[in-house]
Parts: structure tokens; C-alpha cells; sequence
């Protein structure tokens, strides 16, 4: 099993670099609860996500979901919540078992060359010195077909020195 770092009840990190639509009512979905969505094994699409009111929004994002129990209870509030708001059943998909995010052992060719095409650089060590979440986030941003256009915010607010732009 993946260790993923605890987080206290309540609380909840969202990133500067989310910060445009987080303020907006959380009308994206943030990192945290994409995080979360990779942990329990559903697939949300944004039309599911923009049916569920902001409060709704807030417990995804806060709710916890590291232990097995939680996990369970995570994917089980989202899948009657998915139902409730779309009449539609969830989409699930498969739980990766170890995920790039989780291998402290290298940097990604992929992370690596976009880090390079965007200025900056990545080292194993800054690697390893980045906790669950920003892995994750920056995994996440360097995606084929993603935009990238939150990727070199993300490693300025990750304490990363790349060219001016």
C-alpha cells in the first residue's frame, strides 16, 4: 500500500497555482480531491463535478482519505454523491498500485523534459523532498494532452528557480 501523508480533519491544501478557480467556488477540481479520486478508484468528470453544490465540493476536499477505512468511505460518499446529483452511477477505474508519484527512487523522463522545456530542472533529491501531493500535482500537470500551463507556476511554488518568463 501507498503511504500517503495524514492530514488533519478539516483541513485541506489547495495550491496557489490553483488559485483562480478554487476562489471561484471550486468550479475545477482541485489537486487534493484528484488526489483522492486516484486513492479510491473514481473516475469524476467536471460535468459530474459542477453538479455538486460548494459544500459538497468543500467535504471532497477535506474529507479524509489515507487509511483503507477512509478510503472505503471516501469512494462510497462519491459514488452516492455522483448518483444523487447526476442520476447517473460513478465511473470507476483502476487504483494504480504504484504510482509514479510514490517512486523516490528517479524523476520521470517525461516530468524531467518538461521541467527542461519550461525552464527549469529537477533533481532526485528536490524529488524526494516534495511530499505525496506536490508529486502527485506535478505528475499530473506534465501529462501528455494537459495544457501545462499551471506546470511552471507549480515548480515556482514548490521552491523552484527557473527562467523568468
Amino acid at each position: 500500500m501507498i503511504t500517503r501523508e495524514k492530514m488533519q480533519p478539516g483541513e485541506t491544501q489547495y495550491f496557489r497555482f490553483e488559485s483562480d478557480f478554487v476562489e471561484q467556488h471550486l468550479r475545477c477540481i482541485p489537486m487534493i480531491v484528484r488526489f483522492k479520486l486516484d486513492a479510491c478508484g473514481v473516475k469524476l468528470k467536471l460535468a459530474e463535478w459542477s453538479r455538486f453544490q460548494e459544500k459538497e465540493r468543500k467535504i471532497l476536499a477535506t474529507m479524509p482519505c489515507s487509511s483503507q477505512e477512509e478510503i472505503d468511505q471516501y469512494r462510497s460518499f462519491l459514488k452516492l454523491l455522483i448518483l444523487t446529483r447526476t442520476g447517473n452511477a460513478a465511473s470507476l477505474c483502476q487504483i494504480e498500485e504504484f504510482p509514479a508519484w510514490a517512486d523516490t527512487t528517479q524523476v520521470l523522463p517525461s516530468l524531467s523534459a518538461i521541467a527542461i522545456d519550461t525552464g527549469f530542472s529537477i533533481s532526485l533529491s528536490q524529488w524526494t523532498a516534495l511530499n505525496s501531493l506536490q508529486r502527485f500535482a506535478l505528475i499530473k500537470l506534465c501529462r501528455p494532452g494537459h495544457e501545462n500551463a499551471n506546470f511552471p507556476r507549480a515548480m515556482k511554488e514548490f521552491g523552484f528557480n527557473g527562467k523568468e518568463n
